[in-house]
């Protein structure tokens, strides 16, 4: 269509008909513009060139419901299918998390035989609680390793302004994406371990249907949290020049809050009563003791859907701050 913006790099010049991308400049005597929020062209006699990163979601195509429950549908099903094609690294996962898990189990049944109900566990439940983390470690991404590295490589790089002109909400976007990679996760790497811990060790697993339900439902809710934790860690990209140590982190923060290396229920105190209510122990803390009948299931879905709204209009928040005011010097 004539007059048209076509979003290569950060740099547009004013070709004939339409406009086409630019090298490392604009070209003698060609008019200098830039292309704001809602498609618009105007004349800016600044240079650099503001990138489509200007574009918002406000300047998406509003497309019917159904078609957009088809269009994330179908971007699940492609992050679930990407992932899948790394068989290599799949096996090489369900071993690993084999063997920490049986580190994990051995390290926890002597902490037990000294403590015995240490946070308020039998030896069965924390064995049960250790081949749960492991079943969940890579599903829910609590040291990061999802979407958030590609993402942050394409804000560093300017190639996130093709992601902003596309009629597709970007948080939509990749939140789809990243619940199909949780989705293999889970079956392909997660559960193997999971049933290999429970068929040699003694566990304490529920036997009423509803619970595990009401599991899985948590479970979904975790991996919403999480993909908002790592959404807003992605998102700092656009201010720092490396995001290496953001990353780090949320790779310490992950380890400590979510559950990971001790129940959370083991920390005493001020420190354990506020590590219960931040997100990460939205992420294993919650499903776990849901799934071993310690808490509430109300009080864990309260938590994880508090957590999912607030982290996620924050996203939102600092998404559009990005797209207006930070210039992505890529191309």
């Amino acid at each position: 269509m004539p007059g048209r913006a076509s979003v290569v790099g950060t740099r547009f010049v004013r070709s004939g008909g339409g406009w086409t991308p630019g090298g490392n400049g604009l070209g003698r005597g060609e008019d200098r513009r830039r292309i704001v929020g809602g498609g618009s062209v105007r004349s800016s006699g600044r240079s650099p060139i503001r990138s489509s990163a200007r574009l918002s979601a406000r300047s998406s195509v509003r497309f019917p419901v159904r078609s957009s429950v088809r269009l994330y549908a179908a971007v699940a099903v492609g992050g679930f299918r990407r992932y899948a094609t790394y068989r290599a690294a799949t096996v090489a996962g369900v071993f690993t998390n084999t063997v920490f898990g049986l580190i994990l189990v051995y390290t926890y049944l002597a902490l037990w035989d000294e403590r015995p109900d240490l946070g308020g566990y039998g030896q069965a439940q924390a064995v049960t609680y250790v081949w749960l983390g492991q079943a969940l470690y890579a599903t829910l991404a609590v040291q990061g390793g999802g979407f958030e590295i590609e993402l942050m490589e394409r804000i560093r790089t300017g190639a996130v302004a093709i992601d902003l002109y596309r009629p597709v909400d970007l948080q939509g976007w990749w939140l789809a994406q990243d619940l199909g990679r949780s989705v293999f996760q889970l079956l392909g790497r997660g559960v193997i371990p999971f049933l290999f811990g429970v068929t040699v060790f003694p566990v304490a697993l529920p036997d009423d249907p509803s619970t595990w339900a009401a599991f899985l439902t948590t479970v979904l809710l975790a991996m919403v949290v999480s993909y908002a934790i790592r959404y807003l860690v992605a998102l700092s990209a656009f201010w720092l020049m490396d995001g290496t140590g953001a990353m780090q982190v949320l790779m310490i923060v992950g380890m400590l809050c979510s559950g990971l290396v001790l129940p959370l229920n083991v920390f005493p105190g001020v420190f354990g009563e506020v590590v219960r209510v931040l997100p990460w122990a939205a992420l294993l803390q919650g499903p776990a003791d849901v799934l071993m009948g310690e808490t509430s299931v109300l009080r864990v879905f309260a938590l994880q859907s508090g957590w999912a709204v607030v982290l996620l209009a924050a996203g939102r928040l600092l998404q559009s701050a990005a797209t207006r005011r930070v210039v992505v010097q890529g191309g």
